[in-house]
């Protein structure tokens, strides 16, 4: 899946990660550019998100983007495979922001529903970098059995640690989640699965934009 997408349609997470070499200085600011934001999908690969299984859009206020998944499940016990236990998505972001400006991921949702049996676990895990950048960032949440509900988790920045995307530089930017499951004693009996996914059939991963004001 490739392309950008403009901005309309939902509204999704993310956290702040690290980028180094800034070409400008930025200042914060409270203004959001006029301008949209693109934000486009360049690659997705991963057993949690087959080929169209997988969008972006960016918010009608510019301050965030979601990314939609509908195949994003992991299982473990009876009647799955032995790789059921992990799927994994990894997203390369193609993210183009109005002249100017440039911007910080300054949290994300992770939305979905799980059912674990007694003595089972889940953990959704996420990783996110920058292209160029050597440093990155993870989180990692735990549901622990029984659980038979909607889940959410969110990944956040203070103000004082949100990194900033240099000016005047494109960069990708890069997101891999996981989910796993830990079926327990009870795997042999019982199946126990965590979905990244909403009621509705699609799972939304919002990401919010914090933005600032370039300066030669």
């Amino acid at each position: 899946m490739s392309g950008v997408l403009l901005a309309g349609g939902a509204v999704a997470a993310l956290i702040a990660s690290t980028l180094s070499g800034a070409a400008l200085t930025a200042e914060p600011t409270s203004t959001v550019p006029d301008e949209k934001i693109q934000v486009g999908i360049n690659t997705v690969n991963g057993s949690g998100c087959p080929a169209g299984t997988a969008a972006v859009a960016v918010s009608p206020d510019n301050t965030a983007f979601t990314v939609t998944y509908s195949d994003y499940l992991a299982a473990a016990g009876v009647g799955t495979q032995p790789t059921d236990f992990r799927k994994n998505c990894q997203l390369n972001l193609d993210v183009r922001v109005p002249h100017g400006f440039t911007y910080a991921i300054a949290s994300v949702d992770y939305r979905g529903y799980a059912y674990l049996e007694e003595g089972a676990t889940a953990t959704q895990k996420a990783h996110y970098y920058f292209q160029g950048s050597a440093e990155n960032t993870s989180s990692s949440h735990r549901i622990a059995g029984p659980y038979d509900n909607n889940w959410q988790t969110t990944d956040r920045a203070e103000i004082g640690e949100l990194v900033w995307a240099p000016c005047g530089v494109v960069r990708n930017f890069n997101v891999n989640t996981e989910l796993r499951v830990d079926g327990g004693q009870s795997a042999d009996k019982t199946t126990s699965f965590i979905a990244m996914d909403s009621t509705d059939g699609a799972v939304n991963t919002v990401y919010r934009i914090a933005w600032k004001k370039c300066e030669s």
